[in-house]
């Protein structure tokens, strides 16, 4: 059945061709032949099957992983450099008539408040996003056609695009919402949405099918396939996620990697960016019901061997993770994180402790934007808000084939550089500022190309006289 260019889910994502990749893995595990084997073509950083990557996942030799970690790292340097790009998620609405067991959002929680924003309330919600220096957005809502229609989610895009607050200005708006039809897909991008975003979940479809008992979710195949219907209706960034904790991690690693080679195989494009979250307490929830919770050393491994197996793909982590823990993950692969998030509807212009009871999960780190850039910046990173392949145009095919050349740092670099001083000048505190400015100048000097840095020298200028979204 296993058919990477087939659109059918149970063809793309074929149950026995994970199960057998588990026992191949499990079998080679321990042959220190293969696996120097599969290292050293790793080392060549165009990825991996997910044959491969699983013998990787699976062995247990500390030497090994130390290997695995160093290179996750080289990888994301050479494909991403410093760079760790910075957004927030948007809750629009917390109506859901889903089951899912997972999330406080289900339908049968009868005690949570349900919450549909405004226009206006959507409007105080981005200026105050825009205040604390947000570019980026990931717009959330939960599937009920009647309280949430498409017509709703398209409406919602366009008033947080018209806003345009003192300097600021968002400028990408990836949208996560249920799987829908080809015609809404299409609707979405004539929005001009950034990333269509959408979590599996679990791979496994007999787990799917019991963690989804009710609702239009429930629909393995069609929920599977909606990468598929967005990118036949125009949208060519697409991004990838599995909740962790769900289902066995290797069974989730392995068709995960599938399902990037499947929109390699069809589309020519891989996912332009993979999520990785980790199940957490919130209302109605207790993580502890589910059996297959991932242990931060697999973690930090799963996140290192999915930079490595998909190199060119943005890999984040939110707020559902620790401090402690997104600095251990940065330096393994990653390079975008949420930053200051809220995961309430109207938790960011509304007082957060008043909407608590309706946070879709547990914030587990807490710090507000200026205080992630700032640490950003203490180890060495360079806080992105850049959107300037967006507003160019670089996306879909045109991006991965200019990242896969490892030469989008021609571009990302000098616009991280410039973004960073807008947020300096508009936003941070005086304590980031001295400590990014310093950062900016180290930033300058790494620039090759003698015109470019001039200009990005000159750009930096103007944006201190006032002007803004000044791009490569």
């Amino acid at each position: 059945m296993y058919n990477p260019k087939s659109t059918k889910a149970e063809e793309f994502i074929s149950n026995d061709e994970i199960l057998t990749t588990i026992e191949y893995a499990q079998n080679n595990k321990s042959n220190i032949s293969l696996i120097k084997d599969i290292l050293l073509k790793a080392k060549n950083k165009k990825g991996l099957t997910h044959k491969e990557a699983a013998v990787l996942m699976l062995c247990d030799y500390e030497e090994i992983e130390k290997e695995i970690f160093e290179l996750a790292k080289e990888i994301k340097e050479e494909y991403y450099g410093n760079r760790i790009v910075l957004f927030a998620p948007l809750y629009l609405s917390n109506y859901c008539i889903n089951g899912c067991i997972y999330c406080p959002y289900h339908s049968q929680n009868k005690h949570i408040p349900r919450k549909k924003m405004t226009q206006e309330e959507i409007r105080n919600e981005v200026i105050a996003l825009q205040d604390m220096g947000h570019k980026r957005l990931a717009v959330e809502s939960g599937e009920d056609p009647v309280n949430n229609p498409i017509e709703y989610i398209l409406e919602s895009i366009e008033t947080i695009y018209s806003i345009k607050h003192k300097n600021g200005a968002i400028r990408r708006v990836n949208v996560n919402i249920a799987a829908t039809t080809i015609e809404n897909y299409k609707k979405l991008h004539e929005a001009k949405i950034g990333t269509y975003i959408l979590f599996q979940e679990t791979y496994n479809k007999e787990s799917y099918e019991i963690l989804h008992p009710t609702g239009p979710k429930h629909n393995y195949e069609y929920h599977t396939e909606s990468m598929d219907r967005a990118m036949q209706a125009g949208i060519d960034d697409v991004g990838l996620g599995v909740l962790f904790g769900l289902e066995n991690y290797i069974y989730e690693f392995i068709a995960l990697i599938m399902h990037a080679e499947h929109l390699e195989n069809v589309y020519g494009v891989g996912p332009h960016t993979i999520s990785l979250p980790r199940i957490r307490p919130a209302d109605d929830i207790n993580p502890d019901s589910f059996t297959h919770a991932l242990s931060d050393d697999l973690f930090k491994k799963l996140t290192a061997l999915i930079r490595i197996t998909v190199p060119y793909t943005g890999l984040i982590i939110s707020t559902r993770e620790s401090k402690e823990c997104r600095k251990e993950l940065l330096e393994l692969g990653v390079s975008q994180i949420s930053g200051g998030s809220k995961t309430s509807v109207g938790g960011y212009y509304k007082n957060e402790e008043e909407d608590k009871d309706s946070s879709q999960f547990q914030v587990n780190d807490n710090r507000t934007l200026d205080e992630v850039v700032n640490w950003l910046t203490s180890l060495n990173y360079l806080p992105s808000f850049c959107t300037a392949c967006y507003g160019s145009g670089r996306t879909g095919e045109r991006f991965m084939d200019i990242c896969k050349k490892q030469q989008i740092h021609n571009f990302c670099h000098p616009n991280a550089i410039m973004t960073l001083k807008e947020y300096l000048i508009d936003y941070a505190s005086s304590n980031t500022r001295k400590n990014a400015e310093k950062l900016i100048k180290k930033e300058i000097e790494k620039i090759q190309d003698e015109n470019q840095k001039q200009i990005v020298i000159e750009n930096l200028k103007k944006i201190e006289n006032g002007i803004r979204d000044l791009k490569f």
